[in-house]
């Protein structure tokens, strides 16, 4: 488990997630051409419209989802 702080909305907050979920939302960022801090941002903003529980959740949450859309792409292929 590694704690690390990001800014959203020019606060500071800290996250805890295992470390494969930070190397996963890294590379997402990095593909997506944002920086961590701003895909973190995007992620809870659209948590802001739903009641998906505490952030280190819902980013756990968006990179299941990531990593399974990848998956249903790769066997389309």
């Amino acid at each position: 488990m590694r704690k690390r702080s990001v800014t959203i909305d020019g606060h500071r907050t800290s996250i805890s997630l295992e470390d494969a979920f930070w190397a996963e939302l890294s590379a997402i960022a990095r593909a997506r051409g944002l920086s961590l801090n701003a895909l973190v941002a995007e992620i809870d903003h659209a948590r802001g419209t739903t009641d998906a529980g505490n952030l280190s959740s819902t980013l756990r949450l968006y990179v299941l989802a990531e990593l399974k859309k990848a998956a249903a792409n790769i066997s389309r292929a």
